[in-house]
């Protein structure tokens, strides 16, 4: 009777996680770290878990090893087969990501992209999805805290829903400069009303960089490790129409973009856009070869490039 008191005490004083990932907002940031930052390192999930569990820990006043991630849920648009299949080795990366996920246990959840009658493809969905997921993972599953990692203001309703199940929820958001891949420079800020909705608002951004500045060895688990597998997920943008084959030198690179010297123009390309090896291993002066395309607004740039 005492070992199963003890057990029944233990339970009752675990701090159950429940973590779920606006998808397409984690691969902007962790295409941040590997391209925008100097820390030129992707998120690891197993690290970001671990993490988690420590903020939480510290949050509610309790022993790590009783806070323990119970449910973990990841969203996002998907292309289909076919569009996949036309973008390099994007549907080999998206298996070894998912491959990443499982291991860690995360449940996806996946929506086709849909084509606008513009021709631009859209993630639709996603955020009602991961709302309805989430408040009813919380009733059943009695969550004592909800980690959403997203900064979207659309869910503050949610917020205030999970709430009154008596279940806190801590955000985690970043403030930062990224390029699509029409070369396009886009700023992501959360949204204040999220941030002043939660329990507990992390400002990822600043908090990893003090801590590296600190050399705190727990930055270090955050990444993947550099013999670990590099997964180098990509983007989705619109398709768009090959026209003519080229080559060229790489006269630039920078934050996960760069132009290759073509004679009367320079071309723009994205990370994206790099197939066969890492948009981090390119150096400027590298010779590549390369599809020569239109974007949406009719400028010619680089696609499928290629280290020669």
């Amino acid at each position: 009777m005492t070992d199963q008191k003890q057990q029944t005490d233990m339970q009752e004083k675990l701090v159950r996680i429940g973590v779920f990932y606006d998808g397409n907002y984690f691969l902007q940031v962790s295409n941040y770290y590997a391209y925008g930052h100097n820390r030129k390192r992707r998120i690891s999930i197993s690290g970001l878990h671990e993490f988690i569990r420590d903020q939480v820990a510290q949050e509610e006043g309790m022993d790590p090893r009783l806070c323990k991630i119970v449910d973990a849920h990841y969203f996002r648009g998907r292309l289909n087969a076919y569009d996949a299949s036309q973008r390099g080795d994007t549907l080999y990366w998206d298996r070894v990501f998912d491959d990443i996920l499982m291991s860690e246990g995360v449940t996806t959840h996946y929506l086709p992209v849909r084509t606008t009658p513009e021709g631009f493809k859209q993630e639709r969905g996603i955020d009602v999805w991961l709302a309805l997921e989430a408040f009813e993972q919380a009733f059943y599953k009695r969550f004592d805290v909800m980690v959403l990692i997203s900064s979207d203001g659309d869910y503050v309703p949610l917020v205030r829903k999970i709430n009154t199940l008596g279940t806190r929820v801590m955000a985690l958001t970043w403030e930062f400069e990224y390029t699509t891949d029409n070369g396009q420079r886009m700023t992501t800020r959360p949204s204040q009303d999220l941030v002043a909705e939660v329990n507990y608002p992390l400002s990822m951004h600043t908090l990893i960089d003090q801590r590296i500045a600190q050399n705190d060895p727990a930055m270090n688990r955050l990444f993947v490790q550099p013999d670990q597998k590099r997964v180098t997920t990509t983007t989705d943008s619109a398709d768009v129409i090959t026209e003519t084959h080229g080559e060229g030198e790489i006269m630039s690179l920078k934050n996960g973009y760069g132009f290759i010297k073509y004679p009367p123009n320079n071309l723009f390309f994205h990370f994206t856009n790099v197939i066969d090896t890492d948009f981090t291993e390119l150096r400027v002066g590298d010779f590549v070869e390369f599809e020569i395309t239109k974007d949406e607004e009719g400028n010619d740039v680089a696609k499928n490039v290629k280290m020669i």
